[in-house]
């Protein structure tokens, strides 16, 4: 051990007297700072974003209840904010939260459209993705260990020194392993202590930081193994370090792009844009359509409404919010086939990235930090629940508002005793079940 300790603080010594080795540590502590640093205001931006959005979307709904008496009008003017909050691991893998929605304003129309005809970003820039700690380590930590380790042998070699060195050695694990140590140990803690300092500012749990500096470590020493391998009988670090370079772009760039190249072209899926026009045809149709004909086709999904379905006026706000739901309803089908396409292309990815290893650490990363394609499909089935909350909400008084009538006493009072149980998308968050069933609460 003490042979070990004298080997560690030899080549650390040696190794500080190298330039270009400081040099190049010191830039993996720039690039990964930087990274962690644009991650946290990343972050705190959307968050801003986010309770900026609360306090609007509160006025906005309370202006829209103050104005409407009507429940049909109420429910047209009134939007309900949806939002995915980062985790407080997202600063150090942003994942797809710069390419899958994470804020929604959504009403009682038709929810498909509302869904699909949305855009978080200008779609240029997101092909660009972010320069996060992820990418620092998955893509860029490769080529700062190539740069440490294509010339631990080539070097001496070639200066004629290996054979001296390996004579006046104790032994190898003692002149390599520590060289191999000290270099890997420096340049880990340099990239991750960006991350750690970071993460603890960000309030991220003991197990998230255990997982990340984990993987981490597993993914380095494995491209530390193959670089020092690869040069183990080299004498020319250039060749080298050409070969590895090599390897680093068939799996960081080569795999990647071609794996998905192959997904896109095996799985076929409809685009949103179909989706909204299905849903949009069949809204607009409804306009000229008997209604009977779209209450039929309603009370086939909503049996318990079947009794309430005439109407006695041109107009009435039941059938404009029956179509409404028709319209999602045909448009179902593309919405299903979207979404299985969408999961199926992530299952898919999973297999090419047991042939990547830094794709493997980005999913890894991601699902970690809870910014993967999963969490956004997650999202998307809240939006779908909180929107059938509120139709829950809106259906009793706007089918059975005669009833509701007869039984309460005076207008106001019966609005603001639905409105205390209108659903909150927190809630849905949280897991937690609204009060739909407003008929039974105010009777």
């Amino acid at each position: 051990m003490s042979s070990l300790i004298k080997s560690l603080r030899r080549e650390w010594a040696f190794m500080c007297r190298q330039r270009y080795i400081l040099l190049l540590l010191l830039c993996s502590i720039v690039v990964s700072g930087f990274a962690v640093v644009s991650g946290i205001n990343e972050v705190n931006e959307q968050h801003a974003t986010i309770e900026r959005l609360k306090v609007a979307d509160e006025i906005d709904r309370q202006d829209a209840q103050h104005k409407h008496d009507d429940f049909g009008m109420l429910a047209y003017y009134t939007f309900h904010l949806t939002y995915l909050p980062p985790s407080n691991l997202a600063f150090a893998a942003l994942g797809e939260r710069d390419v899958f929605p994470w804020k929604h304003r959504v009403r009682m129309l038709a929810l498909e459209g509302q869904i699909y005809e949305s855009d978080t970003s200008n779609a240029e820039l997101a092909q660009i993705g972010k320069f996060d700690f992820v990418f620092v380590i998955s893509a860029l930590a490769p080529l700062f260990i190539i740069l440490l380790f294509h010339d631990l042998f080539a070097n001496e070699r070639a200066n004629g020194r290996f054979d001296l060195l390996v004579t006046t050695a104790h032994s190898p694990i003692s002149l390599w392993g520590a060289r191999s140590i000290v270099r890997f140990g420096s340049l880990f803690v340099g990239l991750l202590l960006p991350f750690w300092i970071g993460a603890n500012i960000s309030g991220t749990a003991a197990t998230d930081v255990f997982i990340v500096t984990f993987a981490c470590f597993v993914y380095l020493v494995l491209w530390t193994l193959l670089s020092i391998w690869w040069g183990r009988n080299a004498t020319n670090s250039p060749w080298v370090a050409s070969g590895l370079m090599g390897v680093w772009v068939l799996f960081a760039f080569i795999i990647p792009i071609l794996g998905d190249l192959a997904i896109n072209q095996s799985t076929h899926a409809p685009k949103g844009g179909d989706i909204v026009m299905v849903q949009r045809e069949a809204v607009n149709d409804a306009w000229d359509l008997p209604v009977t004909t779209t209450m039929d086709a309603f009370v086939a999904t909503h049996p318990q409404w079947q009794d309430y379905t005439e109407t006695n006026s041109m107009f009435e706000w039941k059938w404009y919010y029956a179509f409404q739901q028709v319209g999602d309803q045909k448009a179902a089908p593309l919405a299903q086939a979207y979404q299985q396409a969408a999961k199926n292309k992530y299952d898919l990815a999973g297999f090419v990235s047991l042939l990547s290893p830094p794709l493997l650490l980005q999913r890894v990363l991601t699902r970690a930090a809870n910014t993967d394609a999963l969490a956004a499909f997650e999202y998307e089935t809240q939006i779908r629940k909180f929107h059938e909350q509120l139709r829950h909400f809106y259906y009793p008084p706007l089918f059975k508002m005669h009833e509701l009538e007869a039984s309460q006493s005076g207008d106001k009072e019966l609005k603001q005793r639905l409105l205390d149980t209108m659903p909150k998308f927190e809630d849905v968050m949280q897991g937690q079940v609204s009060k739909t069933d407003t008929v039974s609460n105010t009777n």
